[in-house]
């Protein structure tokens, strides 16, 4: 500060220079509020005196925020610059090397804008500053669009974003209008009363979806793609009303199924919509007899269900067929392998399944009283048809049971009583008393090729098994060491952690994964020390096998036997 200074007396009688740059160009402009506290601040900067902005906030009525609001829109000019907002600290520039300076606008030229205007943002509950109306007197007097069709973009912007609305998104619209050369308000209303029908419709399809939202703008890119491509607008009701509940995704992705169908039309939309819940509703009964846990039905919809509607079974023929699959253990594909044979042999029709069933369910109460006497005969497809054929020579149940009592102690019961049932019926033994007393019992050693067969594969799987449960007995006992020690847990349980956090690092923070990996290579570190003192390594913690070409399990990875089986 000067050693020299003017008395509160003179400084009183002194003047302020206003250059008339500014009272031409920006005080027409700004407000009330505005100008004076320009006015104010710019007799401060020659006053010698302290005065600081909380003074100059209380002696002129204007909140502290609405002050900082004021010199942001002088700053915006370039007439000032703002060094510190809190505290307040303020630097006047001058007025004719100003950059942002606003336009010369005439305000006889926007006085019916205004009250327009400022109706809409008075509904909206909203007040913007004047900066932000600077901002729009700008862009009129910019763009060609004119006045009553920008209002047109104001009152649309307000309806969707209510007292969220913003001078930003107004002038964005705007923007986007005029990029589509529209710039009238005759142009404008043709516009917004499409987006008016739009929205009426997009609102029924929430409604129909169960959405209680207002329709969002990005909302409305899902209905002009449907239209654009060539749906009828009926059809997406349709669509909509059958999902009943979801989102506009899940919308879209039956429409693209309507697409793929080419059912676009609002006849062939029901239509096909019809036929995918009849199919769908039939996947969701056949998977719950079949014991099935089924999250999307469509896979099963196209590669089962709408195959064997099609071929004419109906949905209480192929809840009937899948009761005897799951009896049988099947899943879909197993029923699909049933269906394709049926379906060979003319049984369509829902009396012939219900015979077909009827006829399976005797099968399989006989095949249950085969396995009390024998004990290990499987319930599997090839036991029925034998049953099926043993009935189809004339054998009746007793005699079935019968030959089921003699080959009891056979290693392979269903073969030797296909033998015994094929001696009695070139014998012409149909009944207990006409069996030949010749008939030997069955003897144990008795196998058919297919047993012996299985005897070696069984053979060769034990060999296997054993080899691998040694190795892996070796291995489960060393962890079981290392586990009794805490020094080991405590480093095993820090390099697990390790592990994760680096993984997750290296997608979510790359910065961080190299400290990361250095901390999970000092824990690794630690384990290894750990297991040392204890006279071990992490290679004896994992199963050491004997064949390293196929690990002991007999087979090499391209699915070959390995020939390792031969040195044993």
């Amino acid at each position: 500060m000067s050693f020299c200074t003017y008395s509160g007396e003179i400084t009183a009688n002194m003047y302020t220079s206003v250059e008339n740059q500014f009272i031409t160009k920006y005080l027409p402009q700004a407000d009330g509020d505005a100008v004076r506290v320009y006015l104010y601040g710019l007799y401060l900067c020659q006053c010698a005196q302290d005065f600081d902005a909380e003074s100059a906030s209380k002696l002129l009525r204007i909140p502290m925020e609405r002050l900082r609001e004021i010199f942001a829109f002088w700053e915006e000019c370039d007439l000032v610059q703002i060094l510190s907002r809190d505290p307040l600290f303020v630097q006047y520039l001058p007025v004719n090397n100003a950059v942002g300076k606003p336009k010369a606008i005439r305000p006889e030229k926007y006085a019916d804008f205004n009250r327009a205007f400022y109706k809409i943002l008075q509904k909206a509950g909203k007040d913007f500053k004047p900066y932000e109306m600077q901002r729009i007197f700008e862009f009129l007097e910019s763009q060609p669009m004119e006045q009553q069709a920008f209002l047109l973009v104001a009152e649309y912007c307000a309806r969707k974003n209510g007292s969220a609305l913003s001078c930003n998104h107004i002038l964005n619209k705007a923007k986007n209008l005029c990029a589509e050369h529209i710039f009238t308000y005759e142009q404008a209303e043709s516009y917004f009363s499409d987006y008016n029908v739009h929205e009426k419709d997009l609102s029924h399809i929430f409604t129909l979806l169960g959405i209680y939202k207002k329709p969002r703008e990005e909302d409305y890119a899902f209905l002009e793609k449907w239209i654009s491509r060539g749906a009828e607008l009926k059809a997406v009701f349709a669509a909509a009303e059958y999902l009943k509940k979801g989102t506009l995704q899940t919308l879209d992705a039956v429409m693209e199924e309507l697409f793929e169908k080419e059912a676009v039309t609002e006849e062939a939309a029901k239509e096909y919509l019809a036929r995918r819940a009849e199919v769908t509703d039939a996947v969701y009964k056949v998977a719950r007899k079949l014991g099935v846990k089924v999250q999307n039905p469509r896979p099963y919809a196209d590669e089962y269900c709408e195959k064997w509607l099609e071929r004419g079974y109906d949905g209480e023929s192929l809840v009937l067929l899948a009761s005897v699959c799951m009896r049988m253990g099947y899943g879909f594909a197993e029923m699909d392998t049933l269906l394709d044979g049926l379906y060979r042999d003319g049984i369509v029709e829902e009396r012939g399944v219900k015979a077909y069933c009827a006829a399976r369910d005797r099968e399989m109460k006989l095949l249950q009283r085969i396995q009390s006497e024998c004990g290990v005969v499987k319930k599997t497809q090839s036991a029925l048809d034998m049953i099926e054929a043993w009935r189809g020579w004339n054998f009746s149940d007793e005699m079935i049971v019968e030959a089921a009592k003699r080959s009891a102690s056979a290693s392979h019961p269903l073969s030797y009583m296909n033998k015994l049932l094929s001696e009695w019926k070139q014998a012409g033994a149909f009944a207990p008393s006409e069996i030949p007393e010749r008939t030997a019992a069955p003897s144990a050693a008795f196998k058919s090729e297919a047993a012996i067969a299985a005897d070696k594969r069984t053979e060769r799987e034990q060999f296997y098994a054993a080899r691998r449960q040694r190795a892996i007995s070796l291995a489960e006992e060393a962890r079981k060491r290392a586990e009794a020690s805490e020094e080991y847990r405590a480093a095993d349980a820090a390099c697990r952690k390790g592990e994760i956090d680096l993984a997750r690092a290296e997608i979510y923070t790359p910065q961080q994964a190299g400290e990361l990996g250095e901390a999970l290579k000092r824990a690794q570190k630690e384990r290894a020390d750990a297991l040392a003192r204890l006279g071990l390594t992490d290679a004896d913690l994992t199963p050491k096998f004997i064949c390293p070409k196929c690990s002991d399990t007999g087979f090499l990875p391209d699915g070959r036997a390995c020939d390792c089986y031969k040195i044993k």
